[in-house]
């Protein structure tokens, strides 16, 4: 048994910012940072775009950053978290800087701001077109510099450790830490701690198509669910519009939204702009929309994908902005001068997840939840482009303010009895078909578009699937394969249910609707 008084599972933008505060105000405390793979595998180094931030009050403000966010999560959106992250974007932004964390800037010295989907304005801050692994590098940099920081690689959590109890006739469920499989030895260890702090990232890999690394398994919020945590909105999947198209190929390469914001235009195989067809902001509108008119333009054309074309764009501009991106294209035999990108849909976001307050506080006591693991309730239905980041860094932030205040008043671990795990070791041959058999009936049943009648084969085909995991799996050792299946399972049901649950609920809305608007005429 190893103790910290605070621990924090996963390391991206979210669990390192939070340990850095946490560390330098309290090197009292010790903090223990677990990351199922290597400490820089996490979904903020894939990130392209940027961070969405306010800066240029003359042409640009807070209302505008508020009202598109608003507009794009379809009116779902808590207004009161919204206005709390876009005003407290740029004193995050400033101690991103001060860590180290460079964005583009023009000659003139002012920040280089790009535009992006669902935007009024261009307020996107980038490092080129790899500002997530700009922002990864740097904090990995900045943790080593605290000695009561571990941060260990290969560490994957298993389940968080509660206890349960009646206070006040209220039921309480207290968190105090986390099993964990080491993967160097395979040994099952038990982390206890005063605070846990769940920044996993999200469950793209549910999908076959994502542009998600191979780690986002919804961990989170399958071992969340598990010890009894409120999950909300796992329904509001996003799917980023123009992946690279190739077979196959998991996770698929992003082509940043930023290249849409630089004049690239979305065409069919006949070289026709088809997107202004469903909105009138074309390819700069939001991801949502973008994404079913690419859906329905294929349904149409029978193709597998449309095209990105960037033949009218200043190339050495381009080159300079999007370096990886173009030298991706190269690669693969797309000569950005005369040739075409060719993009499809794949999923990109989990707008839901563990729900969270404006302290990033679970349902669970002294269990906290920050970046693409949790629901804040700033996205609603559809991410707006570059507010994930953002989201990160200020709830890390908040649940610091939090934690620094609260935990000397925090109770020490208290004698516990302890999870025992089955021994036995599983025969692992058929795990890779269970996981492509899972992928491919979430794609094709709750994707881009979902109904109710495609809800109920995958929750029938889902419950089958569980059933023959349950009865290889279920009694045998934890291993790194099988949990990442069983999370994976976890994810695949809540997005099904409560997908259902939603389409349902707004299907008798819109009947009342009608019903109301019939008797009043």
């Amino acid at each position: 048994m190893i103790y910290k008084d605070i621990l924090i599972i996963g390391s991206g933008i979210a669990g390192l910012s939070f340990a850095l505060k946490i560390a330098k105000e309290r090197p009292d405390l010790s903090i223990c940072i677990l990351t199922k793979k290597s400490k820089t595998e996490s979904n903020t180094r894939y990130a392209q775009g940027g961070i969405a931030v306010v800066l240029d009050k003359i042409t640009d403000s807070y209302q505008q950053h508020i009202d598109d966010t608003l507009k794009s999560g379809g009116g779902l959106c808590n207004k009161k978290i919204v206005r709390m992250v876009v005003k407290k974007a740029a004193a995050r932004l400033k101690e991103l800087i001060n860590w180290g964390v460079e964005f583009d800037k023009q000659t003139s010295g002012e920040f280089s701001t790009g535009l992006e989907g669902g935007h009024s304005h261009a307020r996107i801050l980038h490092h080129k077109d790899i500002t997530g692994f700009e922002i990864e590098k740097k904090l990995i940099l900045q943790i080593s510099q605290y000695s009561n920081i571990t941060l260990l690689d290969n560490h994957f959590a298993l389940d968080i450790i509660t206890t349960e109890s009646i206070q006040n006739n209220i039921h309480i469920n207290t968190c105090y830490g986390a099993y964990v499989l080491n993967q160097q030895d395979n040994s099952i260890k038990i982390f206890t701690s005063r605070i846990t702090l769940l920044a996993t990232g999200g469950s793209g890999q549910v999908y076959q198509t994502t542009t998600n690394p191979s780690v986002a398994t919804g961990d989170g919020v399958a071992i969340a669910q598990r010890a009894g945590a409120k999950i909300k909105d796992m329904q509001f999947v996003q799917f980023h519009p123009t992946a690279f198209y190739k077979i196959n190929s998991n996770p698929s390469f992003l082509i940043s939204e930023a290249v849409r914001g630089f004049g690239a235009w979305l065409v069919n195989k006949n070289g026709v702009r088809f997107v202004l067809d469903y909105d009138e902001r074309g390819e700069l509108a939001t991801r949502d929309i973008v994404s079913k008119a690419i859906y329905f333009e294929l349904l149409k054309s029978h193709e597998d994908n449309v095209y990105l074309d960037c033949r009218h764009l200043d190339m050495k501009e381009f080159k300079k902005h999007f370096p990886s991106i173009y030298n991706h294209c190269k690669k693969n035999g797309i000569d950005l001068y005369k040739d075409q990108i060719p993009v499809a849909p794949a999923a990109h976001y989990q707008c839901g997840g563990i729900s969270i307050n404006a302290k990033a506080q679970t349902s669970i006591v002294n269990l906290y939840a920050c970046g693409e693991c949790s629901h804040t309730g700033l996205h609603g239905s559809n991410r707006l482009a570059s507010n994930s980041l953002l989201e990160a860094i200020v709830f890390s932030h908040e649940a610091y303010l939090h934690i620094f205040n609260k935990i000397d008043y925090v109770n020490k671990v208290p004698h516990l009895v302890f999870k025992k795990y089955p021994a036995k070791k599983a025969n692992l041959s058929k795990i890779n078909n269970l996981k492509k058999e899972l992928k491919a009936l979430m794609n094709l049943y709750a994707g881009i578009v979902k109904t109710s009648e495609g809800l109920i084969l995958a929750h029938k085909q889902l419950l089958k699937l569980d059933l023959l995991i349950k009865e290889k799996y279920q009694n045998v050792a934890p291993n790194y394969e099988i949990i990442e299946l069983k999370n994976l399972m976890s994810v695949a049901h809540l997005i099904v249910n409560q997908s259902f649950k939603y389409i349902n609920k707004r299907k008798i809305n819109r009947n009342n609707e009608i019903e109301t608007d019939i008797n009043q005429n």
